[in-house]
């Protein structure tokens, strides 16, 4: 119950303004906050070995997959030994959104990583509006969305 409080206060009192960023994904694919002005973007800085970010993959899945909410989620794998141990992971998790291959001049482009998994999410204004160190709920992020729009 405490969590959940402190997570929602997280996501309401962070107005901070967002970073530019240019990341290119494990196929190729570059992906700048420019290119999704008018959407939602949720960027969240997980690893393999992370019992959190593994609870929080199906939320994020469903999150992305789900138009109605017009976000687009970014997986940046951190703290990896392999790129095809990331790969492996993400694909027996069935992830569908965007991974990238993380470290620290990637991870400076967004903001700080203090902990995994951390999540920032954008306006779609290009504007960081929330920021959370820790498992997301889907639920959670649904909830701010609403009130936001």
């Amino acid at each position: 119950m405490y969590r959940r409080i402190a997570l929602l206060c997280a996501l309401l009192l962070l107005p901070l303004s967002g970073h530019a960023f240019s990341l290119v994904d494990s196929t190729g694919r570059t992906h700048t906050l420019e290119q999704y002005k008018g959407k939602w973007v949720l960027v969240n800085f997980w690893a393999t070995w992370c019992p959190p970010c593994l609870e929080e993959m199906p939320d994020l899945n469903a999150l992305h997959e789900d138009k109605r909410n017009n976000l687009v989620v970014l997986g940046i794998a951190m703290d990896y030994r392999d790129r095809q141990t990331v790969l492996d992971f993400a694909e027996q998790m069935m992830v569908t959104f965007p991974i990238i291959f993380g470290d620290r001049q990637i991870a400076a482009q967004i903001g700080t990583v203090s902990g995994l998994p951390t999540t920032y999410l954008y306006n779609p204004q290009g504007k960081v509006v929330a920021y959370n160190v820790g498992a997301l709920k889907r639920e959670t992020v649904e909830r701010y969305l609403r009130r936001k729009r």
